[in-house]
């Protein structure tokens, strides 16, 4: 078993838990809700690598064509609840494959090429399906 460690709210009971956001130790409830009065961050840890090695993507314009093309709140709200779109999102192949698009000068053409790939094209057939077209 570990070190020991102080609660690092009260400073003098044993703690038993750790934030889940910034793993400070605390030893109760009534120091967990004392700490989250302000708003705590997660550490970034040496060890631990970006996923997929993401890099800053600067934010373009996005054009749209015909209005058709915009999804609507309750769709968007309907891919963000899917737990099988969700889980297919932790798929390093599938999250490169989206950077790339999203990062290209060009993306309708990386489009194009990611739906030769089947986790993509597998991907957004679930989508289109939750959004009902």
């Amino acid at each position: 078993m570990g070190p020991k460690h102080k609660c690092q709210v009260c400073n003098e009971a044993e703690s038993k838990y750790k934030c889940p956001s910034c793993r400070v130790p605390y030893c109760s409830l009534v120091c967990f809700t004392k700490h989250k009065e302000t708003p705590c961050t997660i550490p970034v840890s040496v060890e631990e690598k970006p996923v997929a090695d993401l890099q800053v993507v600067e934010r373009r314009p996005i054009r749209v064509d015909e209005t058709g093309e915009v999804l609507l709140k309750l769709q968007l709200e309907s891919i963000a609840s899917s737990s099988e779109i969700r889980n297919d999102l932790m798929d390093e192949s599938l999250q490169k494959l989206i950077l790339k698009i999203d990062c290209s000068t060009d993306p309708e053409s990386e489009l194009d090429a990611a739906m030769g790939v089947d986790v993509f094209r597998i991907f957004t057939d679930k989508i289109l399906s939750a959004i009902g077209s």
